[in-house]
């Protein structure tokens, strides 16, 4: 067998890029990955008339999103750099997206003659404005459990960007 190249991290990463890849696409959106993550985007997204919205996203995914408490899910590891970058005001709004995914690398992804399932859900959060936090490697973020991203929220967030309203 064909010894492989991805980590199961680098799977999760690209998985979660295919996610929004095909919200954008079913929402009638563009999308362009960042050739370097040096500010904490991943990709944008983009619309079109009128005002040509945008929103920068910061993609992670987890098989470990921490059980609903509080009607939030908590995501343990995101990076102080990201959380950082995330908070600060900017004309382009910037989310964190967090894909989860079953504990099972097997149950990730599943394909037949009728359809291509790419299981569990992704959520999304607006960090801007949040305070400094004193950690030094990792914080942990919670993120709204009526948060999930699917076509219907995308336009959503794509429309309220158009509008200049603050996340």
């Amino acid at each position: 067998m064909t010894q492989k190249m991805l980590t199961g991290a680098d799977q999760k990463e690209r998985l979660s890029l295919v996610y929004v890849k095909a919200l954008a696409a079913r929402a009638g959106f563009t999308i362009s990955e960042r050739d370097l993550d040096r500010d904490s985007i991943d990709v944008s997204i983009h619309g079109g008339e009128p005002q040509h919205p945008a929103l920068d996203l910061q993609l992670k995914a987890t098989a470990t999103l921490g059980a609903g408490r509080n009607g939030c899910r908590s995501f343990p590891s995101l990076s102080i750099k990201n959380y950082d970058d995330l908070r600060c005001p900017t004309q382009t709004p910037r989310l964190l997206v967090v894909l989860e995914l079953p504990q099972e690398e097997s149950r990730w992804m599943m394909v037949t003659p009728e359809e291509l399932t790419l299981r569990r859900r992704a959520y999304w959060l607006s960090l801007q404005g949040k305070g400094e936090v004193s950690n030094r490697v990792t914080v942990t973020v919670h993120i709204p459990e009526d948060n999930r991203l699917d076509v219907e929220a995308l336009q959503t967030l794509m429309e309220r960007s158009r509008k200049g309203e603050v996340f």
